[in-house]
C-alpha cells in the first residue's frame, strides 16, 4: 500500500518553491515528482497546510446501501433466499450487484444466512 509522504517534506518543497524554485527544481532537489508539488500547493492553497488526506477507508457501500429498504424487504418477503437469488431480483430492478457487495452489506446490518444455531461448545475439558 502506497504510503503519503511527511508533512515535513511537504512544507520544506513548498518553502523552496514560496523562496523562488520553479516546481522542478524543488521536485529534483527533493526527489519528488513536479507534479506532487503542484498538487501540494494547491492543496496548500485551498486548505491552509499541505497535510495528506487520509488514505482508505469505504467508497463504494452507498451503491447498495442506497436499496436497503428493498433489500430488506425482499429477505422479509422470502427469508430464505440465497445471496445469488437475491442478486437476480436486484437485476431484475436494474441494480447490479456483485457476490461480495451482498455479502459485506449483510455483515453490516447483521444479517445471517444461517438456518440453525452454531453448534454448542464441549462441556468435557482436556484429557492428559
Amino acid at each position: 500500500m502506497v504510503k503519503a509522504l511527511s508533512l515535513d517534506l511537504r512544507v520544506r518543497v513548498l518553502a523552496a518553491v514560496a523562496g523562488g524554485m520553479s516546481h522542478r527544481a524543488a521536485a529534483e532537489a527533493f526527489a519528488v515528482s513536479p507534479a506532487s508539488v503542484s498538487r501540494w500547493r494547491q492543496l496548500s492553497r485551498e486548505t491552509g497546510e499541505p497535510r495528506a488526506k487520509d488514505a482508505g477507508g469505504d467508497n463504494r457501500s452507498h451503491h447498495v446501501e442506497a436499496h436497503k429498504d428493498l433489500i430488506l424487504s425482499l429477505l422479509e418477503k422470502t427469508p430464505d433466499l440465497t445471496i445469488e437469488e437475491l442478486r437476480h431480483l436486484l437485476a431484475e430492478r436494474g441494480i447490479g450487484v456483485g457476490y461480495g457487495t451482498v455479502r459485506r452489506f449483510f455483515a453490516r446490518h447483521a444479517i445471517t444466512r444461517k438456518k440453525r444455531p452454531p453448534t454448542p461448545p464441549s462441556r468435557t475439558g482436556r484429557t492428559s
